[in-house]
């Protein structure tokens, strides 16, 4: 396994954190992650998991320890985070979406900005339902490199066409899927392919 820096631990880390942390604080992290300031997302981090009573199974609280603890985090909000084991069924997804497919402006965008994109694979979106809450779109990308500014890049253009807290799976190909990100792909259509799936497919000819 390849030696990870700091900055794509913590991008993995959130990853493993996708659907477990509210929306409005995990767009943010990531934000702060993109623009520098991981140091500030290594304390806040801890801090919000104590107080919004999220807890961590033993893999996931010894994989925050070893990448915020260097970052600055404060050991002993670390330490307070309750132990939990993952789970992922509150969540439900649809391929299905609720916007008129002649009139999705976030499709359109991200397809032609991205499509044919150098480290990028697919491009895919779906529709996850909490309980009772409207739906909410999530845009997963396959990505060779890049992963961190690609997530800041992608939560700035979806905030540019009013979604104010945006749902953005950046997924290094070699990174083992969460349950929330297995599912998710699993009801999801392609919006558009980078440069890397058409090399792939060009290839397997």
């Amino acid at each position: 396994m390849a030696v990870r820096d700091s900055d794509l631990l913590c991008h993995e880390l959130l990853l493993r954190l996708a659907g477990r942390v509210p929306d409005e604080h995990l767009w943010r992290f990531r934000d702060w992650l993109a623009g520098g300031a991981a140091d500030v997302m290594a304390r806040a981090l801890p801090s919000l998991l104590v107080r919004e009573r999220i807890g961590l199974g033993e893999t996931d609280h010894r994989r925050l320890a070893d990448t915020l603890l260097p970052l600055g985090a404060d050991p002993g909000v670390v330490h307070a985070i309750l132990p939990s084991e993952y789970v992922a069924d509150h969540h439900t997804f649809t391929a299905e979406s609720p916007i008129d497919g002649k009139g999705d402006s976030e499709v359109l965008v991200l397809g032609a900005t991205l499509r044919g994109r150098a480290g990028i694979g697919e491009v895919r979106s779906t529709w996850r339902k909490t309980g009772g809450t409207r739906l909410k779109r999530v845009v997963l990308v396959t990505a060779s490199a890049d992963h961190i500014a690609l997530t800041g890049e992608i939560q700035r253009i979806l905030r540019a066409l009013g979604e104010h807290e945006p749902c953005v799976e950046v997924l290094p190909h070699d990174l083992d899927l969460t349950p929330y990100h297995h599912a998710a792909l699993a009801d999801s259509v392609l919006v558009c392919s980078g440069s890397d799936e058409l090399v792939a497919h060009r290839a397997q000819r």
